[in-house]
Order: structure tokens, then sequence, then C-alpha cells
């Protein structure tokens, strides 16, 4: 894939909340872009040979379907990418977190069918890609304030890329893969 602008480097850990630490370790050394294109690729390649019965099958201990972990994972990606662009667009608005769990409660993942869901993720991390592809290096370093914390743009791509990671690491355990 070919880049217009400069990549972001990896965010030092006081650069942003404490909680995003735990996603961005997961993210390799490499350009984040790049690596946020050849995740989604992996992703597919796991889930989309899933029919809807087995998208449906929980798998003690976890309480979600694959269809609900695909569904917060694109919940949560739509929300990561509003952030990375508010603050790529220089907003000093400051963002407020989000609770997933509220989130899950007004959402039926498991009455759509995986496909779209599929579908709706790849729309979604594909427009995030033509987003970040395009930024200036400061747009990539503006700072803004994210849950009450210091962030970039370049975090919130990182963050992208490690809360994706982590599930696709235990829907690839769930499903021995």
């Amino acid at each position: 894939m070919t880049h217009t602008a400069p990549i972001a480097r990896r965010p030092e850990s006081t650069e942003y909340a404490p909680q995003f630490d735990r996603y961005i370790r997961l993210v390799p050394e490499g350009n984040v872009v790049e690596i946020l294109a050849d995740q989604l690729a992996r992703l597919q390649a796991v889930l989309q040979p899933l029919s809807d019965a087995q998208s449906l099958v929980l798998h003690p201990p976890y309480t979600w379907t694959l269809k609900q972990v695909l569904g917060h994972v694109t919940d949560a990606e739509r929300v990561f990418g509003y952030r990375a662009l508010r603050l790529a667009r220089h907003d000093a608005t400051p963002l407020p977190g989000f609770d997933e769990t509220e989130f899950m409660k007004f959402a039926d993942f498991n009455a759509r069918p995986l496909s779209e869901l599929l579908d709706e993720f790849t729309f979604l991390r594909r427009s995030h890609l033509l987003l970040l592809r395009h930024l200036s290096p400061e747009d990539w370093q503006f700072r803004g304030t994210v849950s009450d914390h210091s962030a970039t743009a370049a975090v919130l791509a990182y963050v992208m890329a490690g809360h994706a990671e982590h599930h696709l690491a235990i829907v690839k355990k769930r499903l021995g893969v």
C-alpha cells in the first residue's frame, strides 16, 4: 500500500491514558497503517469461512458470541476512528470515554448475518485507512484530550490496531486456529 504522508511514530506510554497501554503493546513494530491493513485481511481470513450458526456458538468461559465480538470490535473501531478524526483535524474539544458494556445492551448483533457484520467492519476499517494514509506529521501528533488524558491521532491508530488484535487473538483461540 502506498502512503502519501509520513507515518505515525509509536506513542510513548506518557502520551496516552493507562487503559490504552494493553492494546498499544500488542501492535508490532512497523508502519501502523500497513499493520491496520494487514490486520483486516487476517480478521477476514478467520471469520469469512464461518457460518452464522458457528458464529453464534458460545465458547466458555467467554460470554459473547463471535457475532457479538465482531460487533463490539466494530463499535469500538467507530469510536476510536471518530476520535482520531477529531484530533487529526486539530479539534481540542475534550472527548469522553464510552462504556462498551452499555453499548452491548442496545445492540442485537446476533440477529444480523455474520457476512453483514464483517462487511460493516471491513468498510469502516477501509475508511480509516483512507483517512490515516493522508495525515500530515502535524495531524498525527496534534494533542487533544480523550477520556481525561492526553492523546493524538497516532495514539488512536495504535489503539484501533491493538484492540482489534486483542480480540482477534481471542477469536483464534476460541476457534483453535
